[in-house]
């Protein structure tokens, strides 16, 4: 793995083992939510299976607000208004 500067966390700021496992974390959950929603159970039999399209959540709030700017600062993550953050398609 090549280290660059993007990767280098600030002075003080969170290590680069805690940047992925809060990424690893947060496409998890984000994951789980997609899932969730989509999920059958809740839902009228007749509306079908439709997407519900989620494409932000809120961070999991296991790790500092630090870690998040830090994320988006590094282009992993982007802002979706409200407290929400995305994954950046690469």
């Amino acid at each position: 793995m090549s280290s660059s500067d993007s990767a280098t966390p600030s002075a003080g700021g969170p290590s680069p083992e805690e940047l992925k496992l809060a990424l690893k974390a947060f496409k998890k959950r984000l994951k789980l939510t997609r899932l969730d929603a989509e999920s059958k159970v809740g839902k009228s039999p007749l509306t079908g299976g439709a997407n519900w399209g989620i494409t932000a959540i809120m961070p999991p709030n296991q790790y500092p607000q630090a870690v998040w700017d830090e994320l988006v600062k590094q282009g992993k993550l982007k802002p979706a208004g409200h407290g929400l953050l995305s994954v950046v398609e690469q």
